[in-house]
């Protein structure tokens, strides 16, 4: 069960001012350069192999599984969505940047590509061009905002587990397993106390994070019925997860 958004605007003396208007910076140039880039697009036929060509680099780039050895490392103001507050971090793996790297690119081409066969004229061109345009700028914008704002790709905190933009309470939360995708390894799966009849258990970690699953669920498992211990930094192995 994810937790509910408070609603509150953050406090102006969490010390964390500065990340948000550095990450608002980043958003808004990123937003800037793609959006003024799209603009300048030629009419064009004859592209849609660019985009296939796109789509098909992006398939390699989920195909491929670097080995991941990362560590959860013990930050003492770990930023996401509306906390601030003291936790476990875990990296975003190689694969993961290849991947969001990929989905950047894939983006902007079908972007530029869906602009560059528009028509010359007509009412609803002058319309369509700078509405996608802005759309396309807008949603990269916000990642590069989310990957300058968040502390790592996975966070436990006291309050909640983040993984992206998905809260989980450590109340909700039964029992935690391996999760395995295509014969792989790839993630946590926690199955919760309470959820929606047709919602899936969330899967936490996994390919896009360093931090491998056995770790992970180490760590899980040893701060679950007692998460407030995260406010404080673990001594030794224990803060990456290890027996010990």
């Amino acid at each position: 069960m994810s937790l509910p958004r408070s609603g509150r605007l953050p406090s102006l003396r969490d010390g964390v001012w500065p990340r948000r208007l550095l990450a608002l910076t980043v958003a808004v140039l990123v937003a800037a350069v793609v959006a003024a880039g799209l603009f300048r697009v030629p009419p064009l036929s004859g592209v849609s192999w660019v985009v296939w060509l796109a789509f098909g680099a992006r398939l390699l780039a989920q195909r491929w599984w670097p080995r991941r050895n990362g560590q959860l490392h013990w930050r003492e103001r770990v930023t996401g969505l509306d906390t601030v507050e003291p936790g476990l971090v875990a990296h975003r793996s190689l694969a993961g940047w290849v991947d969001l790297a990929s989905e950047t690119v894939l983006l902007i081409v079908i972007g530029a590509g869906l602009l560059a066969t528009l028509p010359q004229h007509g009412w609803w061109v002058e319309v369509a061009r700078p509405v996608l345009a802005v759309g396309v700028a807008g949603w990269l914008g916000r990642t590069a905002y989310e990957q300058v704002w968040f502390t790592g790709r996975l966070a436990l905190t006291a309050s909640a587990i983040r993984h992206g933009r998905q809260v989980l309470d450590w109340a909700n939360i039964d029992r935690v397993t391996p999760h395995r995708r295509d014969g792989r390894l790839n993630g946590v799966r926690l199955r919760l106390t309470v959820r929606r009849s047709l919602q899936p258990a969330p899967v936490v970690g996994g390919r896009d994070t360093a931090v491998p699953e056995d770790r992970l669920i180490a760590a899980i498992e040893e701060y679950r019925f007692r998460p407030q211990e995260l406010a404080r930094e673990p001594a030794g192995a224990r803060c990456c997860g290890a027996p010990g």
